[in-house]
């Protein structure tokens, strides 16, 4: 009798998933040496416009990870228009209309500028730097079946879409990017807590010159958000695709709609204030909901993006929250791999990843809804146009203040040290500042060399000198050593950039926060050990 069980494939990590995040974390793991296997079910990029805002952040991963030229190059609207949008009210013609979420304005405190493209167009950069990794392996038109895990690993069943064909992998970690309705999720046995707005939305995908033209009277603008007193604060939201050509729309519609009930023309017609041309391309539904999972880590189970969070797509927040996601978890997956990160540093992820989120949406995009919905509520421009046109005044400041206030930051993590006894917490809610702070992204600094910091850093721990070599920074490298800790020593004296660190010894992570920072000129021997304990996941009381 023959045995048709296929022969399990062994690996260090499974990925689950291959949009965007589960892409990002494959290059971030293949690119530290770790053999991952990479599993999609779709063989080709899904050509629905979603995700288009990349932060200067995200821009700042797709440099570590070698494609930023390449995605640069891919890009459908010229740079002038930026990634910052518009808000109006009543339609996107009316009198009244202000600048939304200008992320130039943080551009000073990031390495990378922005960027925007279509979703489907990021994905073919990232599969084509993929391929050009020996350590990763891909698995295009694959579904995840089954997935079981014991004390030394995990084992998933797949099978291939068009012949039906399955294949075992053996893995030491398996990550699920697989979106909103994440199988391995439920596999893993992660429960979500949801928030259900209770609103059917519609995504029209057109293509129209005529509003292209309609809309020349706001230069530089790439997405478009309209308030209407009738839909309590939930937008009406255009975004370009390309430049002149094809636009994608989000709304609220009544329950029960379908792309033949509706007059989704007029729909638009009214939302803009005009009429113009319009060819559907695309007529799709999705439910309005915030999703957080109670959980980012099941033994030796993670999830990362959608499969992790999601939400209305509200503020570019989805997709640049995943490549974060990816970036956090890839360098911890990869030290516990190679020996020198705990499993603590595994159960940091949660740790830091999940609150960040969970002030995305209560401090952001669910306040945001509420503040729009108080002010429809309150002010009305035929009722009283001139406390109106005060309070439309204050909100433009408001929209400037969100993209500065905008900060995710891990000054709660375990394995931050903070030098302060106080109360921290892990946020998207912060400030962006020059100073080094640790828990906080790290800006960048031209250094006395001529080239930025973000260039001289190393893929594991950087320790930033900036005093010139003494007997302190071996201090720190011995004690580095001593942990396993990889780390990579930059000296700097005073006189640059860096001196808006307000620092003298700073210790970057692989993923560009700051883990430590300290103003004194002499290193405690003591603390120096106890410090690389802590950023490698050891458990000990005296780091605190």
């Amino acid at each position: 009798m023959t045995d048709n069980t296929p022969t399990p494939l062994e690996t260090d990590v499974m990925i689950i998933g291959g949009g965007p995040v589960g892409l990002g974390l494959a290059i971030e793991l293949g690119q530290r040496g770790i053999h991952c296997i990479l599993a999609e079910r779709h063989t080709q990029t899904q050509p629905i416009p979603r995700g288009q805002n990349l932060t200067q952040r995200t821009m700042e991963h797709f440099h570590f990870w070698g494609a930023e030229p390449q995605l640069r190059a891919a890009r459908t609207i010229p740079p002038e228009y930026g990634i910052g949008g518009l808000t109006a009210y009543g339609s996107l013609l009316s009198n009244h209309h202000y600048d939304w979420l200008q992320r130039e304005l943080v551009k000073p405190y990031y390495f990378k500028d922005n960027e925007r493209l279509p979703q489907y167009e990021t994905e073919k950069v990232l599969r084509q730097r993929l391929a050009q990794l020996p350590t990763v392996k891909t698995l295009f038109g694959w579904d995840s079946e089954h997935i079981t895990q014991d004390d030394t690993g995990a084992t998933v069943t797949l099978t291939e879409r068009s012949s039906q064909q399955k294949q075992t992998i053996r893995s030491s970690y398996v990550v699920g990017c697989d979106g909103s309705r994440s199988p391995t999720r439920e596999q893993a046995g992660i429960t979500q807590t949801l928030s259900d707005h209770d609103r059917c939305m519609v995504l029209l995908v057109f293509k129209s010159q005529e509003l292209h033209t309609l809309l020349a009277r706001f230069p530089g603008k790439s997405f478009y958000n309209v308030l209407h007193p009738e839909l309590k604060g939930y937008w009406k939201f255009f975004g370009r695709v390309d430049l002149g050509n094809t636009w994608f729309f989000h709304a609220p519609v009544p329950m029960g709609t379908t792309a033949d009930n509706y007059d989704f023309k007029k729909y638009l017609h009214e939302s803009v204030g005009a009429e113009f041309e319009i060819e559907f391309q695309h007529i799709g539904f999705w439910d309005l909901r915030f999703a957080l999972a109670d959980q980012y880590r099941a033994g030796r189970v993670f999830i990362a993006g959608d499969a992790a969070h999601s939400h209305p797509p509200y503020g570019g927040y989805g997709v640049n929250s995943g490549f974060e996601d990816a970036r956090n978890l890839g360098w911890k997956l990869a030290a516990a791999l190679q020996g020198w990160g705990d499993d603590a540093l595994l159960d940091s992820y949660d740790l830091e990843r999940r609150p960040v989120f969970a002030s995305t949406i209560d401090d952001f995009i669910a306040k945001s809804i509420e503040t729009d919905r108080d002010f429809l509520e309150d002010f009305d421009p035929l009722r009283d146009p001139d406390t109106f046109n005060t309070a439309w005044a204050e909100r433009s400041q408001g929209a400037v203040g969100e993209v500065h206030a905008f900060e995710p930051n891990y000054e709660g993590s375990p394995v931050v040290w903070q030098n302060h006894v106080a109360s921290h917490v892990c946020s998207a809610k912060g400030s962006h500042q020059f100073k080094a702070r640790a828990g906080h992204h790290l800006a960048p600094a031209v250094l006395s060399n001529g080239k930025n910091v973000f260039e001289e850093l190393g893929n594991g721990f950087t320790l930033l000198a900036l005093g010139g070599a003494s007997t302190d920074t071996q201090v720190l490298i011995d004690s580095a050593a001593a942990a396993g800790v990889p780390l990579t020593v930059i000296h700097e004296h005073g006189g640059s950039e860096t001196d808006r660190y307000e620092a003298h010894w700073i210790l970057v992570r692989p993923d560009q926060f700051v883990a430590w920072v300290s103003e004194e000129k002499a290193i405690d021997p003591n603390l120096a050990h106890q410090l690389f304990k802590r950023l490698r996941g050891q458990s000990d009381h005296a780091a605190h």
